[in-house]
């Protein structure tokens, strides 16, 4: 097959994103970028160090640079993720958002269940099984969770139910937390067992209604639940 011809467009727009989360990182967190800076070039300064000691500078010159590129992005992956955790903190749907970024072959289908306060409860299955994630208070999204649970244990059938409450409540987990909570669950289901349990689950009808009573000032109901696939 021949290859397709390049423009030249990829690297310059890949550039021109890291420029713009940039400025969104600084405006959000002036110490992130001197931080990303200070790992970067701390790395270099401790490359050059062990070549003047060993007398392998030219060697650990062009590595330590590398190197010193290398941890800069890291450390501005990570500062950048915490800042996105940081500001979609408490804004509905900023759990499905999450689940919608992981790795992993996910099916995620936001809003199954809600509330007139904007509780919301997002369905996720992959290999551990499915996963229920709630946003709100928890003597709020404990009904909706259980409720939940209960109506999807017979397609479900044998395969784990995890309900995972997403909050600042004692027993919740932090939003910046929610990810790795996840990937620290045991892998139930082959691919196979994963594809019959999704099918399964879409025969069920939806059950998200626009609740009763007034909305909050402001406020916006979301969408209906579209299931999407990692």
């Amino acid at each position: 097959m021949a290859k397709k011809p390049t423009d030249g467009t990829e690297r310059p727009g890949r550039i021109k994103q890291i420029g713009a989360l940039a400025k969104v990182l600084h405006q959000a967190n002036p110490k992130a970028l001197p931080i990303v800076f200070g790992a970067a070039i701390g790395t270099l300064i401790v490359a050059v160090v062990i070549g003047l000691l060993i007398d392998q500078l030219l060697f650990l010159i062009p590595l330590g640079i590398m190197a010193a590129i290398l941890v800069g992005m890291i450390v501005f992956g990570q500062m950048a993720q915490r800042t996105q955790y940081k500001m979609i903190a408490g804004q509905p749907g900023a759990a499905a958002s999450v689940l919608d970024n992981m790795r992993g072959g996910w099916t995620v289908t936001p809003a199954v269940a809600g509330n007139r306060s904007l509780d919301l409860v997002h369905r996720a299955v992959g290999r551990p099984g499915v996963l229920l994630v709630s946003e709100g208070p928890a003597t709020r999204v404990a009904p909706l969770l259980s409720a939940e649970k209960k109506r999807l244990s017979r397609a479900a059938a044998q395969v784990p139910i995890y309900d995972i409450q997403v909050g600042d409540d004692p027993g919740q987990i932090p939003i910046g937390k929610l990810q790795r909570h996840i990937m620290k669950l045991p892998r139930n289901l082959n691919k196979a067992q994963v594809g019959e349990l999704n099918d399964r689950l879409r025969a069920l009808p939806a059950t998200m209604q626009m609740p009763k009573g007034p909305m909050p000032k402001g406020a916006r109901m979301p969408k209906g639940p579209k299931p999407k696939t990692r």
